[in-house]
């Protein structure tokens, strides 16, 4: 049965006190809970005091994005190299970077292949803007961002995908646990015709897109569903916990 995980993408949010006192809020609580794979995702800057605080606890470290060279004249960027000594993940493609900064499928799938020969674990980010939904283009362009993702990309199964759909991104409007785990469960098929049955099988495949405690328990009764990345509910102690906790409770009961 495959470990779920509960990931929070702080994004651009907490400077590095805040991001501290936000880490000791929880710390206790989060690091009790089983059956869980915890991981926290704060700002650059916060990566370094925070993956010390997290020392000898069961919560993992994840970076937000990273560029895919190990190291040269990239100013402002941070590499692989700099990541793997702190980090056990990173989110890569996510759908503010490939809108915003114009992120391309080449370019994340350069980002995935970096990961991988650093040792890191990739959470790749797909999912389809609004527009596209309404279409009836979800399959399609998730399609697309799969396959290129991991185009060239040998199996493995420490490796992660988030369906994010870009509608349900900070807007208070998820998808239902029924489209989520649809759309999910096609994700896995298309990475059991790129790779194999098997590895598919293993995957962990996330939701994401306003993803809280009120509502995760419709995501992750879905066996499809292996947990979440959460965005703004990640950001309240409180609320993080609570997401954290269900996913235990109802895993626990499914099996």
């Amino acid at each position: 049965m495959r470990i779920p995980m509960i990931a929070g993408n702080w994004k651009m949010n907490t400077t590095a006190t805040e991001a501290e006192r936000l880490v000791l809020e929880m710390l206790e609580r989060l690091d009790r809970i089983e059956g869980v794979e915890k991981v926290l995702c704060p700002p650059f800057v916060s990566l370094v005091a925070i993956s010390m605080m997290l020392q000898n606890s069961s919560i993992q470290l994840g970076a937000q994005n990273m560029y895919f060279e190990a190291k040269g004249a990239y100013t402002g960027e941070i590499s692989p190299l700099m990541l793997s000594e702190l980090c056990e993940f990173v989110i890569l493609g996510h759908s503010e970077r490939r809108w915003y900064f114009g992120e391309t499928d080449e370019i994340v799938n350069k980002k995935v292949g970096a990961a991988l020969t650093n040792k890191l674990k990739p959470i790749l980010c797909v999912g389809e803007r609004l527009e596209e939904n309404e279409a009836g283009k979800t399959d399609e362009v998730v399609n697309r961002q799969v396959r290129a993702g991991l185009k060239d990309i040998e199996p493995v199964r420490e490796f992660v995908i988030a369906y994010e759909p870009v509608w349900a991104i900070g807007t208070g409007k998820a998808a239902s646990g029924k489209q989520a785990a649809v759309t999910i469960e096609f994700i896995r098929d298309v990475v059991g015709k790129l790779w194999n049955r098997s590895t598919a099988q293993d995957l962990r495949i996330l939701y994401g897109g306003s993803v809280t405690s009120a509502n995760i328990v419709e995501f992750l009764s879905r066996p499809e569903i292996d947990g979440a990345l959460v965005g703004g509910a990640s950001l309240k102690a409180e609320e993080f916990v609570g997401i954290v906790e269900k996913t235990a409770e109802i895993k626990k009961r499914a099996k």
